[in-house]
């Protein structure tokens, strides 16, 4: 099953978190160096994108699976330059999405795909 978008944010906290999944507009100070970097480099038509989740350890082996079929299919969409999948050092919870699209006509169609 393939999660996107903001609908996995629903979806993953459901699923597979103990905790609530946020997104942010700007990093946590954690990832900031690294994330806000990336985020400031984005062109000004393109559309990126930082979520966080928190998964629950009895459901890492499914999600695990569920984010890495997640992740190369989001990379094959028509206007998806980037999609990373980023785990947390200090928590093997934690995991960062690092999304980039040109555009929000190509975020609008990643969040209709199945």
């Amino acid at each position: 099953m393939r999660f996107s978008g903001l609908f996995a944010l629903f979806v993953l906290t459901e699923a597979f978190t103990s905790t609530p999944i946020s997104t942010r507009l700007s990093p946590s100070k954690k990832m900031s160096s690294a994330l806000a970097s990336a985020t400031e480099s984005c062109d000004s038509k393109e559309v990126c994108l930082v979520v966080e989740a928190e998964v629950n350890p009895d459901r890492m082996e499914e999600f695990l699976d569920m984010i890495e079929k997640n992740a190369i299919g989001s990379r094959k969409e028509p206007g998806c330059l980037r999609f990373d999948v980023i785990r947390s050092k200090d928590n093997p919870n934690k995991f960062f999405f690092y999304e980039v699209y040109v555009d929000t006509a190509a975020v609008a169609f990643h969040k209709e795909q199945p």
